[in-house]
């Protein structure tokens, strides 16, 4: 079927997917093939496509199809997590638009506006990666909440509970007061901040003297429990044992001594503040200072603040610094800047908090998952992060897996009376009521004298069991599917979530699968614009990644994003790069059309040049696929599409489509053509994992196919050797053409106009073949030439052209002087440097190297443009 004149990707890319769907190219059964199994990061429930996921999900589908056309049985499982936080905070503006308030709704009643929302919007964003490409097992979508999944995660607690990992403790936590739940210490993301620092007088109880202390958090005096000072400073030795009044709050606290303050950092005394600081709380605990907190779950002051009852922190720290000067409590204030903690999911800052909390302990199961990344069981690309993985794990703090939510999977431990450690913890509430029963020796216990847990449990409490809860492992251990599709083959996620995500579900495969969870993790970059800002919603710097699809379509897309994109390095976009995956697109469809264009003539045999060229194309080509396999063992996708680039862009449509295109007007040798087809159906397999639905269009153009000779399924052509002498033969034939061309170009000669080449060489490579292309209407072997003529070297091979008649000899001779000169400059530069002890004594071999064949060529260049003055 004749191709229309351009190519169309909003015609194509929804009938090949649709085609693909129908056709369930994409759904995987365990069979007597090798699994290939990607589990995809899922992305929050709450959100659409941005650059990051583009570049994410880009690369997972290129190892997806690859595999699938490399003969393994490829099962990419999709889906989407429950992302309690930031859920939460969605629904709960939700809810404020209809003039409703959390705290007027019942759990269940909150849970049943939550499904809702997550039924209209959750889709969007795996609809989105439709759109990309994606060859995901859409069948096989999970999500983190849904029923069999949240079971898992419950029965994850219960066992770890039951194994002494799981407590329940009273620790300082960081409390993010806008989503009114704690968050991981990993998710406290520090900023700088302009700032005071403000030093407020302590009056010494029964004298007139005054202890100054320096505080930015001047707010949280009401929460003061003591004055700490470093036992080595020589300043405040009077003071040991004596009392401080608090200012403004005007309690009375002891004067303490501990190692831990700085005695450079302001006045060396130090105000212990153990609800509000983790520091202090340190402090608190070893002097055993009571704890007073002053603040509420909205970063509020409370009953403790007395007249600041009410109001917000940050509104307190102005107003009573304003007090304290007109007290003549503040010594003064100074500009400073410190770094603030802040919450990663909101932005707001964190509150230190006392709080009764759940934690995994960590330290057990931390020693054997650094083992197996450090023994390369599982291989990190770029290896590069390592270190950052070994440096976490060596030291890693418990888990606080409790968020005082209600989207999430609640925490199953049932309250049975008042005491500490009167509760149970079960997989469901008949159990909790049995053990309740057994634990309390109360045999009338009923199922509605149970209360369970408020709090729900971390997002990543869930997603940490991702590869095992998909295949519903932690309900069936030994099902067909985990034991076919466990472990996975290759993790793609991003280096920020290496400690959330990526060192859990190491843990988690090892704790209960006794392996490890996936074979290779291959961190991708950030995508940063041109300023290297990373993109974001705020800065209104990140593109519309449907608008870039609609606009340059999804394979150009693709290409554009993987272009520049390795693995590891931050990937600076620039819409230039979605251009000339388009134009790539636009170059492989011209081909096309070319050769369709051709027709075939029983009659007409292929010539010598044809079989040169094919030979080396086929030799180019399986060198390339060999190469092309070898960047993928390495993850070096990015290194793996520049090779298939340049395969079909240089070799395939530059080289080796000019050498066997018949003259104009004239037939094709069918052989030719045939060979031609076959080598463009071998180079849309290689392309089709980087440029799906063009590779498809066209696959399906070439011939009737039927599904189960689909692209998408075909097998890649495979290649072990190659003749490498050939194609270095090619090499020269093709820098002979190249200094052929250049010739006709500088001078202005009409590449319609033949030349006759004379050279020293006593046989070319491929003649027929550089004849043709370099349009030579003869060669003479083993012969100087004795008039003037333009000269260039291939390696040892002169190849002189006689100047055209009507060429200014006396121009050219300018040109060559003035060549000649720069060269002579040149060599003097490489010559000081090999001349120079120094470089000599300190250069690897190979730098030296360098230059020694640099001072070889030049000279014998220069050598051939003084045979060349001779004759003008």
């Amino acid at each position: 079927m004749q191709i229309s004149d351009k190519y169309n990707p909003q015609e194509t890319e929804q009938k090949w997917y649709s085609y693909w769907l129908e056709n369930n190219y994409f759904h995987s059964e365990p069979n007597e093939k090798p699994p290939y199994t990607v589990v995809i990061p899922p992305p929050n429930v709450t959100g659409i496509l941005h650059m990051g996921h583009m570049l994410n999900n880009t690369i997972q589908d290129v190892l997806v199809r690859r595999a699938r056309m490399q003969g393994f049985n490829a099962c990419w499982v999709p889906g989407t997590d429950h992302a309690s936080i930031a859920t939460e905070a969605k629904v709960v503006a939700k809810l404020k638009e209809d003039g409703i308030s959390k705290s007027e709704i019942t759990r269940e009643e909150f849970l049943k506006h939550a499904w809702e929302w997550t039924d209209k919007y959750g889709g969007t964003i795996l609809e989105q990666l439709k759109k990309l490409g994606a060859s995901c097992d859409w069948e096989r979508t999970r999500f983190t909440m849904e029923p069999k999944l949240s079971k898992q995660v419950i029965k994850s607690f219960v066992d770890l509970f039951n194994k002494g990992l799981i407590y329940r403790g009273y620790r300082m936590v960081n409390w993010d007061p806008e989503a009114k739940t704690n968050i991981s210490d990993e998710e406290v993301i520090f900023k700088e901040q302009n700032g005071k620092l403000y030093f407020l007088k302590y009056k010494i109880e029964g004298t007139e003297e005054f202890l100054s202390v320096a505080t930015t958090r001047p707010e949280t005096i009401f929460g003061d429990t003591a004055v700490c000072v470093n036992p080595n400073d020589e300043r405040y030795t009077h003071l040991k044992g004596k009392k401080v009044i608090v200012p403004i709050a005007n309690r009375v606290i002891p004067i303490i001594e501990d190692d831990y303050v700085d005695i450079e950092f302001g006045t060396g005394a130090l105000k212990i503040t153990p609800a509000h600081d983790t520091n202090d709380y340190e402090i608190g605990q070893r002097h055993h200072l009571p704890m007073i907190d002053s603040l509420d779950d909205d970063g509020n002051l409370n009953q403790h603040g007395l007249h600041y009852n009410g109001k917000n922190r940050f509104e307190v720290r102005k107003l009573i610094a304003k007090e304290l000067e007109e007290k003549g409590l503040l010594l003064k204030a100074e500009d400073y800047v410190n770094k603030v903690g802040t919450s990663e999911r909101t932005g707001a800052i964190i509150e230190p908090k006392i709080s009764q909390q759940w934690f995994l302990k960590m330290s057990e199961m931390a020693k054997p998952a650094l083992d197996v990344v450090m023994n390369d069981e599982v291989k990190f690309h770029p290896e590069k992060f390592k270190n950052t993985y070994r440096h976490w794990m060596e030291n890693i703090r418990d888990w606080n897996i409790s968020r005082q939510l209600w989207w999430g999977q609640q925490i199953p431990a049932y309250y049975f009376g008042e005491g500490e450690n009167d509760f149970v913890v079960a997989e469901t509430i008949e159990e909790a009521l049995t053990l309740a029963k057994e634990k309390s020796q109360i045999s009338n216990l009923e199922i509605s004298d149970l209360k369970q847990d408020e709090d729900a449990l971390d997002t990543w409490f869930s997603s940490w069991l991702w590869p095992i809860s998909v295949f519903d492992g932690m309900l069936e251990p030994e099902n067909k599917d985990i034991n076919y599709y466990y472990p996975t083959s290759d993790l793609v996620t991003g280096p920020d979530i290496i400690f959330f995500w990526v060192a859990r579900m190491i843990m988690a495969g090892l704790e209960y699968r006794k392996e490890v969870p996936f074979k290779n993790v291959y961190f991708t970059g950030i995508v940063r614009d041109k300023q290297r800002r990373k993109m974001s919603k705020s800065l209104g710097n990140s593109p519309d990644p449907i608008e870039l699809i609609e606009k340059y379509g999804a394979d150009g897309v693709r290409v554009g994003i993987l272009l520049s994109s390795a693995a590891g390095n931050d990937l600076l976009f620039d819409e230039d790069l979605m251009l000339q995956g388009r134009n790539f697109a636009t170059k492989i469809w011209n081909a096309y059309k070319l050769i369709q264009g051709w027709k075939k003539d029983e009659t007409t045999k292929p010539n010598h040049s044809d079989h040169q060229a094919i030979e080396w194309f086929r030799n180019q080509m399986d060198k390339t696929i060999v190469e092309i396999g070898d960047q993928f063992e390495k993850f070096r996708i990015s290194d793996a599409l520049h090779l298939v680039y340049k395969v079909i862009w240089d070799d395939f449509c530059s080289w080796y489509l000019e050498a066997i295109k018949p003259n104009f007007g004239a037939p094709i040798a069918p052989q030719v053509y045939d060979q031609t087809i076959s080598f463009f159906e071998e180079l849309m397999k290689l392309l089709h994992p980087f440029m799906p639905f063009l590779s498809e269009e066209l696959w399906q153009n070439i011939s009737e196919r039927t599904p189960e000779n689909a692209l998408v399924i075909s097998q890649q052509r495979k290649a072990e050797t190659f003749n490498n002498e050939l194609i270095k033969d090619f090499e020269t034939s093709k820098e002979i053409i190249s200094g052929v061309r250049n010739y006709r170009q500088s001078k202005g000669i009409s590449p319609r106009e033949s030349v006759e080449i004379f050279t020293n060489a006593e046989t070319i490579s491929n003649e027929e073949l550089v004849k043709k292309l370099a349009n030579i209407s003869d060669i003479h072997f083993s012969q100087k030439i004795d008039k003037p003529s333009f000269t260039f070297l291939v390696g040892a091979t002169e190849v002189s052209i006689p100047l055209s008649e009507n060429i200014d000899l006396a121009e050219e001779k300018g040109k060559t002087e003035k060549e000649l000169q720069h060269l002579k400059g040149f060599l003097m530069s490489v010559q000081k440097k090999l001349s120079n002890d120094k470089f000599m004594a300190g250069a690897p071999q190979n730098v030296v190297d360098i230059e020694l064949k640099k001072q070889k060529d030049t000279q014998e260049k220069i050598a051939l443009l003084e045979e060349k003055l001779k004759t003008l």
